[in-house]
């Protein structure tokens, strides 16, 4: 999908007309003048065309991000995490997917994490960071780790998350601050409580009244200084990871996606265009907040990033239950040729049956993982496909299988 057609239209209506109005304004200069700025018009089109992709990409390629693989043995999915480092670490030991050391020992297995690290938990620095070394680790012996965009790094990287109080934790907030501003903030603290003590004895929960003022003026402020020293460290540590990642999979005959796909999207285009445009809207905007630029896509041509009914933020196949809506499922699956949908995003805390819906044809499976959601039934889990039986694992029961037919 190529946004580089729609993109130039305003920028040629408006740097045209006034190239000609004010370079040519007499008469007899008209057939010149339509010379001259079709030669222009031209020569945009063309560069636009080759290059504007460019202006709102990083260094990947996009016929480089593969989004199917067929004949994987076993896939392990994981929901959304929300800063659970530790829970995140029992799934892929009870699993058998990493040993004490954090080592990948899955062999050929692919880990499904299906987005959302971000918001609402404490670390997830630490699962960004073990995902990347597990990533690289199952490469090399033929297995694959999945780490999917989730609409909560969208909101992260895109400067939004700050406007919806409690997502952003204090202790996550600090652990993408530059370190010279968190020391210059640590300073100012000490000096209002008249409490000193070395940095390297300071933890997360000092000063966690004063982080939390300071996060809770930075909402509905885009443009505050921390906020956007957090936004800029965050894209620049991770920014240009997360963005080579997919929203939308297929592994054998099962799609994964965060949120969920509509009829409409699943006619109209394919896997590859879903991620290829959403990867260069959002690498728009990202870079847009970053330099205080407007984006390069107008809001008017975005199709993916930010949309109700898009892949990262759509419900409709974890919240609808009527007999009618089996039937989108239906032509959704025939659209994609799949068999299954595996998606998160919406939490099923109760059971099993809440996970399994439309007779096995979806899978929720986030299950309020992080400690956010424990008070509410929120439980450890995650989703196990191997030898066509779908079995859920539980920290405490092991495995339990569910087999489809």
């Amino acid at each position: 999908m190529n946004f580089s057609r729609e993109e130039i239209r305003p920028i040629e209506k408006a740097s045209l007309s006034g190239f000609v109005m004010k370079r040519y304004p007499k008469k007899e200069n008209l057939f010149f003048t339509i010379a001259v700025v079709g030669v222009v018009l031209l020569f945009l089109c063309l560069t636009c065309a080759v290059g504007i992709e460019s202006t709102v990409r990083t260094s990947y390629r996009d016929e480089d991000i593969p989004c199917e693989w067929s004949g994987v043995k076993r896939i392990v999915a994981v929901g959304d995490l929300h800063g659970a480092y530790e829970h995140f670490v029992e799934i892929l030991e009870g699993t058998k997917l990493v040993d004490a050391e954090l080592n990948w020992i899955g062999g050929k297995t692919h880990l499904v994490q299906i987005g959302d690290v971000l918001d609402r938990g404490d670390k997830p620095k630490d699962i960004f960071d073990l995902a990347i070394k597990l990533e690289k680790e199952a490469e090399a012996v033929g297995g694959k780790v999945h780490m999917m965009i989730g609409n909560h790094e969208e909101m992260n990287l895109a400067n939004t998350a700050f406007d919806r109080e409690g997502y952003i934790t204090v202790s996550q907030f600090i652990q993408f601050l530059p370190e010279n501003y968190y020391l210059k903030q640590v300073k100012k603290f000490q000096r209002k409580t008249k409490s000193f003590s070395s940095s390297n004895s300071i933890s997360h929960a000092d000063y966690e009244e004063e982080w939390t003022e300071i996060i809770e003026k930075f909402i509905d402020v885009p443009g505050a200084q921390g906020r956007m020293f957090y936004v800029k460290n965050l894209n620049e540590l991770y920014g240009d990871w997360i963005i080579e990642h997919n929203v939308i999979i297929k592994i054998n005959d099962i799609i994964f996606v965060h949120g969920g796909i509509s009829e409409v999207l699943s006619q109209r285009w394919t896997l590859k265009e879903i991620n290829e445009t959403y990867r260069i809207e959002l690498d728009d905007i990202r870079k847009a907040v970053i330099k205080k630029q407007m984006p390069k896509i107008p809001g008017y041509d975005r199709q993916l990033y930010n949309e109700p009914n898009g892949p990262l933020w759509y419900r409709a196949l974890a919240n609808e239950e009527s007999e009618e809506f089996e039937d989108d499922v239906l032509r959704i699956l025939e659209n994609l040729q799949a068999d299954y949908i595996v998606i998160a995003h919406t939490p099923q805390l109760a059971s099993e049956k809440e996970m399994k819906k439309y007779g096995g044809k979806v899978w929720v499976i986030d299950t309020g993982i992080a400690d956010y959601y424990r008070p509410i039934g929120g439980h450890t889990s995650a989703l196990i496909i191997e030898d066509d039986r779908f079995s859920i694992w539980y920290p405490d029961s092991g495995q339990k299988v569910s087999k489809i037919n």
